[in-house]
């Protein structure tokens, strides 16, 4: 039989892993095969060549089959790194950023990444940066208001002769 070719084979390969590793079942048995072919006789660096991983988490996976059964090839929870800030903090945070930042003894008129963390740190003495402030606001549903310029004693008239759609203007 004439073997089949995949064009763009690594780029294939790459978006299957990335696949396998999105879904929790699949990761599941991604291990399950990898456990398999070392109990068919395969090594770990033979294995890890075929399936992509590192040779020893291929080992971390047998180990924890054999400690564990089946439940240890399962993934277990993944809490991630803890808040900086509490749950009442954030709220907070939520009724001060309804307020304008002259109000809290802040600079400014409108709220901003840089007035958020600067509060922040005055008020909680913890430290984030700008970027963090800006998912703050969009995970509270705020959303990014710009001052507008504003001409100082400008004649409306005189204006309305300079604009493309005036109709004033001949």
């Amino acid at each position: 039989m004439k073997p089949l070719i995949i064009t763009d084979a690594a780029t294939i390969a790459l978006g299957l892993q990335d696949e396998i590793r999105r879904s929790e079942e699949s990761r599941y048995d991604h291990r399950l095969h990898g456990v398999l072919l070392v109990a068919q006789g395969m090594t770990c660096p033979q294995v890890s060549q075929l399936l992509g991983d590192s040779p020893r988490t291929i080992e971390y996976w047998v180990n924890r089959f054999e400690e564990k059964g089946l439940s240890g090839l399962i993934d277990g929870e993944r809490t991630g790194r803890p808040r900086r800030l509490s749950e009442l903090q954030l709220e907070e945070i939520s009724s001060v950023l309804r307020q304008t930042p002259e109000s809290v003894g802040m600079t400014g008129a409108l709220w901003d990444g840089k007035g958020l963390s600067a509060f922040i740190r005055t008020r909680y003495e913890v430290k984030l940066k700008v970027r963090q402030c800006q998912n703050i606001f969009n995970q509270m549903g705020f959303r990014l208001r710009k001052p507008r310029p504003l001409i100082a004693r400008a004649n409306p008239e005189l204006k309305a002769t300079y604009k493309k759609t005036s109709k004033t203007r001949k």
